[in-house]
């Protein structure tokens, strides 16, 4: 997802600088949508599903409807969020919009590495046990 994004990022800061009526251009029109579409295919398969899945393996019975409750309306808040201020940062910069968007990646990439366990294989105490 960081790399497709800083893709988009870099094909629109470069079209400021080129003529519309450029080969060139239309190419990297081109890329910035190949861009698009890797990221979105990329969050389906990884990020996206991502929030589902933990909630399914780490939460207890006995919080999980509760807690589930909460994620799916963090969840559901953040999409509401980043499709409310898209336009608003479309208009400001296009590259600056995906870049914003590559770092925020980025930080969420390093968080998961490193806060959420690994559950392949494991219990739900033993995993429960990672939090304690």
């Amino acid at each position: 997802m960081a790399l497709s994004l800083l893709v988009v990022s870099i094909s629109f800061y470069l079209k400021e600088y080129i003529s519309p009526d450029s080969d060139l251009y239309a190419t990297l029109s081109l890329v910035s949508v190949a861009g698009v579409v890797v990221m979105v295919i990329a969050f389906s398969l990884g990020l996206g599903a991502m929030s589902w899945i933990i909630m399914s393996e780490i939460l207890p019975i006995n919080i999980k409807g509760l807690a589930g409750s909460f994620a799916t309306l963090a969840n559901w808040f953040f999409s509401w969020l980043v499709t409310l201020t898209a336009n608003l940062l479309l208009d400001w910069s296009s590259g600056g919009t995906f870049t914003i968007y590559t770092a925020v990646y980025v930080f969420t990439a390093g968080f998961v590495a490193i806060w959420v366990p690994e559950t392949k294989g494991k219990t739900l105490e033993e995993i429960q046990q990672f939090f304690r």
